[in-house]
């Protein structure tokens, strides 16, 4: 067969890569002993992705929430819909629309290549109509209603309203109501055309099954789906300004206590493959060090009761963008802001603890080696990575290697109070 070995160096696993014929990407990570296996079909296409230029070099522009919608409708068929199928294999299937990605899966214990075909399938047979895409967009209409009511939800997107002045990342991923109302048969159609050619998508598999029937059932799945020529697409993002929008977004919805996001724009945008992975992996670092449930700042805000254990940090790591963003609930998160503030400048001043550095590192390390015990997030994981041009196994060399230098150039130019932004739910 012929395939790629890519070695998994630290973690000891192996990946194997095939590019078809079509242009798509497979990859299958042996897992031995395993009961499970795991697949999934994704496409670098997410809710970001409003316009572009298709082969001919027409731009286009589609509504808000696209690619969400297109998810939804792809597991509809002329006869009943694809989670009966699976179900009745034993199979379960899903799926996930986020910024940059769409994904389909399944894991299952058995009928592995059924299940398989299953999913290449109907993932390659788009069935649209007028009627079903209007029946559609009700019920996304109540999903999009459900979230507008989830506090959880409001505080995120008011928090990246608050971050973000022109780039996409701030609107809701399932779109607006209005958006999904006039999203037509023809926008769909349009988007499937361009996005869910094969080349611009990743097929990823994980089991203990063997290699070369792997790919000979993936090649004769798609030996009857005919395609067009790859395509090669234009992404259109207007130049995000550095500067955020708002410092401070507040709305009241029902909850008992405040529900606060609190965070920074990142100043380095614009980079690709080791050099992201490298910069994710500090920031991740830093913010763990500084707010993570063993920090002094932790311990200062819990014994002060405003906040609980329900705190955390994260950093989201884009091409095109990136913020870190604290999450919590307080009964006074200007408060929270202000010993935040008080303390990272401390820390500035001061430097962090080379202790406190090798601590989380070991520490760090180890969850990321525990990580691969999960195919579904070695997978979900490898795939997003991919394309970003990094690959997913040099993740924990790159933790390995920073150092505490590494963390306090970053303490000092991440936490830019000019660049923070608070978003609050009140009751």
């Amino acid at each position: 067969m012929n395939y790629v070995e890519i070695d998994g160096g630290i973690v000891k696993e192996k990946v194997y890569r095939k590019t078809l014929k079509n242009g798509l990407e497979v990859f299958f990570l042996p897992k031995k002993g395993y009961a499970k296996q795991f697949a999934s079909f994704s496409t670098k296409f997410g809710s970001n992705d409003l316009k572009f230029s298709k082969r001919d070099g027409a731009m286009v522009e589609v509504p808000e929430g696209i690619a969400h919608f297109l998810e939804h409708k792809l597991f509809e068929e002329p006869e009943g819909n694809v989670f009966d199928r699976f179900a009745a294999l034993g199979a379960n299937v899903n799926a996930f629309t986020n910024f940059n990605i769409t994904a389909y899966y399944f894991t299952s214990t058995d009928y592995f290549y059924e299940n398989l075909s299953y999913l290449i399938n109907f993932v390659q047979n788009p069935y649209f109509t007028d009627e079903n895409v209007e029946k559609e967009k009700g019920i996304i209409g109540q999903e999009i209603k459900m979230y507008q009511d989830n506090p959880q939800w409001k505080v995120f997107f008011n928090f990246l309203k608050g971050m973000y002045q022109i780039h996409p990342v701030k609107n809701d991923i399932a779109g607006t109501i209005e958006s999904i109302t006039r999203t037509t048969k023809e926008d769909l159609y349009n988007c499937y055309e361009t996005f869910y050619h094969p080349s611009n998508m990743v097929l990823f598999i994980a089991g203990d099954l063997d290699k070369d029937q792997v790919f000979e059932e993936v090649e004769k799945n798609f030996e009857n789906i005919k395609v067009s020529e790859p395509v090669n697409i234009e992404r259109h993002m207007s130049k995000e300004p550095d500067e955020i929008s708002n410092n401070l977004v507040e709305e009241r919805l029902s909850v008992s206590t405040p529900l606060f996001n609190l965070g920074y724009k990142d100043f380095h945008v614009g980079i690709r493959g080791t050099e992201l992975m490298k910069k994710e992996i500090i920031i991740r670092l830093l913010l763990d060090i500084v707010f993570g449930k063993s920090s002094t700042l932790f311990e200062g805000l819990y014994d002060e009761g405003l906040v609980d254990h329900n705190f955390s940090a994260d950093y989201i790591s884009e091409v095109d963008y990136g913020h870190s963003i604290l999450s919590g609930e307080s009964t006074d998160p200007y408060l929270v802001k202000k010993f935040v503030d008080e303390h990272i400048s401390h820390l500035k001043v001061n430097g962090l603890d080379k202790r406190d550095f090798e601590r989380i590192q070991r520490k760090q390390i180890g969850e990321a080696l525990s990580y691969f015990n999960s195919m579904e997030y070695t997978g979900n994981s490898f795939v997003s990575y991919y394309f970003k041009d990094i690959n997913y196994f040099d993740y924990i060399q790159l933790l390995k290697d920073v150092t505490i230098e590494d963390i306090n150039e970053y303490l000092m130019k991440h936490f830019d109070e000019e660049r923070q932004v608070l978003s609050i739910i009140k009751p």
